[in-house]
Order: C-alpha cells, then sequence, then structure tokens
C-alpha cells in the first residue's frame, strides 16, 4: 500500500515536471510571436508574470499554457498538486508552486486553492524557505489570490504581511520585490483592512520597497498607496477614520511627492491619485503644504493627460479652506 502510495507521488512529480517543460516551451514561442525572435519579455507572458494586478489576469499567451495546467489539475486533482508544495525535491516543488500560481490567476480557483489549505502551504514556503525563487513564486501565487476579497482577510489573519516583508527584505531580486508589492498592493483596495495592514507593517513594507528602483516595482508600490489612500479616504467619508492619514504618518507623503511627476505613466497615474485622494481631507491639508503637495496638485489640475484625475486634484483645491487659503497667498489661480 505504501509503495503504491509512493509509486503515485513518483509518477506526479514526474508528470509536474514534464507540464514544466511544456510550459516553458510555450512561454518562449509565445514570446518569440510578441517580441519578433526575441524572447526577452518577462513581464508580460510565461510562468512567472503571475498577474496580480486586480484588472488583468494572465492570459497574455493565450489558451495553451492555461489549458496545459487545467488540463493536469482536472486529471491529478488540486489536493495531490498542492501536496508537492512541501516535496522534499526542491524541483518538485519550484515546478508544484509554479502550477499552483497558473492556477491561482484564474478567478475560478482562486477560493477553491484556499479551501484546499493552498493558502497555509504557500505562506509556510514564504516563511521557511530560503530559496529566493520559491519565494517569489510563492508571493506571486499569494498576489493573485489576493484578488479576491474573502482571501485577503484570510491572508490578513495567518499572518500574511509580516511574512510577506520578510519575504522582500531578504530579496536580492527586482523581480521578488515585484510580486510582494503585488500582493500587499492587492490587499490595500480592501477598506475593512485597512488599521489591520498598517499595523502590521504593510505600509512600512511598500516604503522598504522603493531601494529598488525598478520601475516594475516602483509600479506596484505606487499602485498600493493608491489603493490605500482611495480606501483611507472613503473611510474618512463615512466617519469611520479620523485624524491624519496613516500614509502620511508613516512617511509616505515625501515619496509620493517625488514621484508624481515620474516619467513612467504608471507611477506618475498611481501617485496622482493618491495625492488627490489625501487632498479630500482637510485634515491632512497643512502636512501635504508643508510637503511640497500642493504645488503638485496644482499641476495636477491642469496639466495631468487624465481629465478625470484633473477634475479630482482641482475639486480636492477648491473644496478645503487650508489649501484656498494657501492659494490666495501665493497668490495662484486655478
Amino acid at each position: 500500500m505504501l509503495e503504491d502510495e509512493a509509486s503515485q507521488k513518483k509518477k506526479l512529480e514526474e508528470e509536474i515536471i514534464l507540464l514544466q517543460t511544456q510550459l516553458s516551451q510555450l512561454t518562449f514561442e509565445a514570446d518569440r510571436h510578441l517580441d519578433g525572435g526575441s524572447s526577452g519579455n518577462a513581464f508580460t507572458s510565461g510562468l512567472d508574470s503571475f498577474s496580480h494586478l486586480r484588472h488583468s489576469p494572465m492570459r497574455n499567451v493565450g489558451n495553451g499554457q492555461t489549458s496545459l495546467v487545467t488540463h493536469l489539475h482536472e486529471r491529478v486533482g488540486l489536493q495531490k498538486i498542492l501536496s508537492l508544495l512541501e516535496s522534499e525535491d526542491a524541483n518538485v516543488r519550484i515546478h508544484a508552486v509554479k502550477v499552483v500560481a497558473n492556477l491561482a490567476a484564474e478567478e475560478a480557483n482562486q477560493e477553491r486553492i484556499v479551501e484546499a489549505g493552498g493558502l497555509n502551504s504557500l505562506l509556510m514556503l514564504l516563511g521557511s524557505m530560503e530559496d529566493e525563487t520559491v519565494r517569489r513564486v510563492a508571493a506571486g501565487a499569494i498576489a493573485n489570490l489576493a484578488m479576491n476579497e474573502a482571501n485577503q482577510e484570510l491572508i490578513m489573519a495567518q499572518g500574511g504581511i509580516g511574512l510577506l516583508a520578510i519575504t522582500a527584505a531578504d530579496a536580492e531580486d527586482p523581480q521578488t520585490l515585484r510580486m510582494v508589492a503585488g500582493a500587499i498592493a492587492n490587499l490595500c483596495g480592501n477598506e475593512k483592512l485597512q488599521i489591520r495592514l498598517r499595523s502590521d507593517g504593510g505600509i512600512r513594507a511598500l516604503l522598504q520597497m522603493v531601494r529598488c528602483r525598478h520601475p516594475d516595482v516602483l509600479s506596484q508600490v505606487a499602485r498600493g498607496i493608491a489603493n490605500f489612500a482611495k480606501c483611507e479616504s472613503r473611510s474618512s467619508t463615512h466617519g469611520t477614520k479620523a485624524g491624519r492619514s496613516f500614509l502620511i504618518e508613516d512617511g509616505a507623503l515625501p515619496w509620493i511627492v517625488q514621484n508624481s511627476n515620474h516619467e513612467a505613466s504608471l507611477i506618475r497615474r498611481h501617485t496622482e491619485l493618491a495625492l488627490c485622494h489625501l487632498a479630500q481631507h482637510e485634515v491632512n491639508a497643512k502636512d501635504m503644504i508643508s510637503g511640497g503637495a500642493l504645488w503638485e496638485l496644482v499641476r495636477i489640475s491642469r496639466d495631468c493627460s487624465r481629465e478625470d484625475i484633473r477634475a479630482l486634484a482641482r475639486r480636492s483645491l477648491t473644496s478645503s479652506p487650508t489649501f484656498q487659503h494657501e492659494l490666495r497667498r501665493l497668490r495662484i489661480e486655478l
């Protein structure tokens, strides 16, 4: 009986590795097609891209990659795939976590993976593995799971922020930071988690990752800060949040101001939105003026390429007595 179980597990491990080889070939073919012969687009295709932007599930390389993973999932079952996350064979373990990350990119699989114990296993990998590749892929899988609101609460409840922060602190590869920042950014979009996320060090973790100046990392950090600012603004409007912004208290304002006119459009858009959301609440106005944010808000209200953001900046400026007083003092007209 034990021999049969061992044989089945060995067969499954071999199947996972074969699947990974097939997926890698699909990735190469897709990259060559997309890039006119180059296989260099690691951010938009392939098993390591893990689309952790809420609006962009991983479908970049067509249906071939998805169908292979789905075929394995349907044939051997999710539980068996998850069991390989604990394999003693490092090669098997990394292939298994990549398959789980790809499954997690599909909305239909996200709750199933958590219900089957996948989240526990992924968090365990973050906390117990020294191999940065395993931790990077596990963070990408968690980022995908964090697109689901119910999963977000479970990630927080199981200490996910602390484990993600440790992973970021240990990371040497910018893509590990990108995965971690993407996971935290998704969590920042849940209004109910704001206080817990801040107390667990989520904002500090995002700010520490800006030491890496890679634009893919910075865009995820900026997205997380914009998500947090939007939710915090909503809480303030509803009366469930009082006092200065947690972002201001945790020292995020200088970075937001510094990057609100960044050359990269995604970073610029997210930081512009963050400033506008912060500016909607009078309690933040004095800190924003002393931090140089007023000038950026004026610029955004005039020059931002998006009309909705220009309007939001203008509305924030005109509705604040403190901003209005400072604008008159400086003789600035909107």
